[in-house]
């Protein structure tokens, strides 16, 4: 019996011990997939490989920290870490204490059935193969964990939500407080930072960090950094099903309201372009009734939306000036940015530059440029905020290693309409080969074999030579490429990032650029 209780102690333990270890991986996944159990069991499914495996990984460095801040760090080589929100540490203590009850019941197998025998060979047998069971299913065991934290969790984003939209309500009624609210299927963020600079000329803005734009994030940066003095704040709408939108904008209360464009992202998700195309109009329909629509009327979706709306409606563009109330017209792009002429109608127009890359930025510009106007800025403040805009980091911005070689860092989630624009992008560069690393791209559902063989097509026309990270998920990019027939001996097809770098290291000579497009989340495969 004193044996038995021994090797107990002993293995119950270790296997808490490294189980823990174990349990950073899915804890990150999850949050990765905004602790949603759905999209963690379609994490689950699509990694087995992953899940399957009996150890993970660490080194000496990022090895354990302790128990002492109810977390253990450890290396896995990710692109992005797991981030240690008040949320996180609230979800490992309940995982803590998961993981115990589990191992109680091992405990209270062994002891029942073999506690009052003397075969101690099999109780510690039965004891080593419980004890693994409960390491080996830390990925499942997670989703428990995260399932009896949810209803706390509700309760908690509630009362950060509701003091949220308190304040905001308050600080429009008593400061005059405008909100810009900005939503799309891509271009959001960057409008978002664009909009900052150029109404930073006139007012005094708050603009929310990076891709806050879901209520815990937003309710963050309301509670705590929005303060009386700001006359604008800008608020980003995402969103990954319908009513979303709606529950972001009762919480910011625009006053204004941008759709930046409209395409086939997330699709797994929304399955059809009418849901993504009703979910984004949810912002316009949460304006007021002297609330302003902005829309981006080059894009098709997106123009069908405006034409319906019967609030006062702005429309932002390149093509059909004419139904426009804000264009840009004798537009230059090249490989160091744009100038082009802006065109308010009732105002005037006014020669603007821009660093930014792309036609597509002209858009962004062009949004960011009407709710300045709507907003109250002049013609030459909105020029002068153009042209201070700084590309946004992972979108079409470039890096400058002083190697001589040319690096068009596109790397944030790609879509088709994106990827075109970076495509484009790269076909202004009149001198250097031109050269593409990419995993292709993801989140679009049933489109995304086809959206990807398409853009094989697109991709031999303009680059040198092509770098695919994963085989089997580039697969229909490769069989564009074949197809449209560009010599296969410049393609190469790698299972990293970190093997692609290396091959594009030894491919490259002083410049040439390199497009990255695309880097593929943490939660997604790279095979």
């Amino acid at each position: 019996m004193v044996k038995l209780l021994i090797a107990e102690f002993i293995i119950i333990f270790i296997t808490f011990y490294f189980g823990i270890i174990r349990s950073n991986y899915p804890l990150h996944m999850l949050q990765l997939e905004g602790y949603e159990n759905e999209g963690y069991k379609n994490w689950l499914r699509e990694n087995k490989d992953k899940v399957n495996k009996f150890w993970y990984r660490v080194n000496a460095e990022g090895s354990i920290i302790g128990f002492k801040s109810h977390y253990v760090k450890v290396n896995t080589e990710e692109k992005t870490p797991l981030v240690w929100t008040d949320r996180a540490k609230r979800l490992f203590k309940i995982h803590y204490l998961v993981n115990i009850g589990f191992l109680v019941v091992v405990l209270l197998i062994v002891n029942t059935i073999f506690g009052i025998t003397d075969n101690f060979p099999l109780a510690l047998a039965v004891l080593i193969l419980g004890s693994f069971l409960v390491y080996f299913f830390e990925y499942r065991i997670m989703l428990i964990s995260n399932s009896i934290s949810v209803p706390r969790e509700k309760k908690i984003n509630m009362g950060f939500y509701k003091q949220a939209q308190k304040k905001i309500a308050e600080y429009k009624r008593n400061y005059g407080l405008k909100v810009l609210g900005i939503t799309g299927s891509f271009g959001k963020t960057s409008t978002k930072v664009i909009a900052d600079t150029i109404l930073s000329e006139g007012l005094k803005v708050k603009n929310t960090p990076s891709s806050y734009n879901t209520p815990m994030g937003l309710s963050k940066v309301i509670n705590n950094e929005l303060t009386e003095d700001r006359e604008v704040f800008i608020a980003e709408l995402g969103a990954y099903k319908k009513g979303e939108i709606d529950e972001v904008a009762q919480l910011v209360q625009p006053d204004i309201g941008i759709i930046t464009g409209i395409g086939p992202t997330h699709m797994h998700l929304f399955k059809t372009i009418e849901n993504i195309m009703a979910t984004k109009y949810e912002l316009i329909e949460d304006l007021p009734e002297d609330g302003i629509a902005i829309f981006n009327y080059d894009n098709d979706y997106v123009k069908v939306l405006a034409d319906k709306t019967e609030k006062r409606t702005l429309r932002y563009g390149t093509e059909n000036v004419e139904k426009l109330d804000v264009y840009a017209k004798d537009i230059k792009v090249d490989e160091r940015g744009s100038n082009f002429t802006l065109v308010i109608k009732g105002e005037g127009e006014i020669f603007c530059e821009s660093k930014l890359l792309g036609l597509h930025n002209i858009s962004n510009l062009l949004a960011a440029a009407t709710a300045a106007y709507v907003l109250g800025l002049s013609l030459e403040e909105i020029s002068r905020g153009i042209k201070k805009v700084e590309p946004v980091e992972h979108r079409l911005n470039i890096v400058d290693g002083g190697t001589g070689v040319i690096v068009i860092d596109d790397a944030f989630n790609s879509n088709p309409v994106g990827f075109r624009a970076a495509l484009d992008v790269l076909r202004e560069f009149k001198s250097g080969r031109k050269i593409i690393i990419t995993p292709g791209m993801v989140e679009l559902g049933d489109m995304e074999e086809e959206e990807n063989y398409k853009i094989g097509f697109e991709i031999g026309k303009v680059c040198d030579y092509v770098i695919l990270v994963g085989k089997k998920r580039t697969e229909p990019i490769y069989r564009g490429l074949t197809d449209s027939k560009y010599n296969m001996e410049n393609v190469f097809v790698v299972n990293s990032l970190n093997e692609a770098t290396k091959v594009s290291a030894h491919l490259t000579k002083v410049g040439d650029i390199v497009l990255i497009e695309n880097d593929l989340p943490d939660n997604y495969n790279e095979d």
